[in-house]
């Protein structure tokens, strides 16, 4: 197999991969060690392929017309999982989470997070580290772009994160548009 035939091969299993996967993974099923895994990555990401680097692998992200909303809420760091357990419970899948830092300005961290595993998994490596979340940067207030199947769908997270009064309200100094290029 050519470099480039496994390239196109790598891509095809993100595509339909459910879960990232790992440089390890790909470079066994590949027969080839893992920092040839690492190089093909970074040529299709100078190719133009969107794949992002998670803590459990690599993610392509697709083109896709899956509707997404920002919110802005304000939790406690013991309230992280069940704010989290909200949005997967009711269909939707944690992308990021990012914060609005006068100083700083939008620093982010991709999550990937659709299910109740995810977020166990999430608590967990919390739970074993020192590092603290982004939020606490901010004094609990972050971000977090949901996508859903249906608008219809992020309605019903957006109206159950205020029900428990998640949702917090934007502020004169905050941009609207985060990932606008200047």
């Amino acid at each position: 197999m050519t470099g480039e035939e496994r390239r196109d091969s790598i891509i095809t299993n993100l595509r339909i991969a459910q879960k990232p996967l790992s440089a390890s993974s790909l470079a066994k099923e590949f027969g080839v060690s893992r920092q040839v895994i690492v190089q093909d990555i970074a040529l299709l990401r100078a190719n133009g392929s969107e794949i992002y680097a998670t803590n459990r692998g690599y993610l392509l992200m697709s083109k896709s017309s899956r509707p997404q909303r920002v919110f802005k809420v304000f939790h406690t760091e013991e309230q992280t999982r069940e704010e989290m357990q909200c949005i997967v419970d009711l269909g939707g899948r944690i992308e990021d989470i990012f914060i609005f830092h006068r100083v700083y300005g939008v620093v982010r961290g991709d999550l990937h997070i659709a299910s109740r595993k995810d977020v166990d998994d999430f608590m967990k490596l919390m739970a074993g580290s020192e590092s603290r979340p982004l939020s606490d940067a901010t004094s609990g207030y972050h971000y977090h772009t949901v996508s859903a199947e249906q608008e219809s769908t992020l309605d019903l997270i957006f109206e159950e994160l205020g029900n428990r009064g998640f949702l917090a309200g934007l502020q004169d100094y905050e941009p609207v548009n985060f990932w606008e290029t200047k």
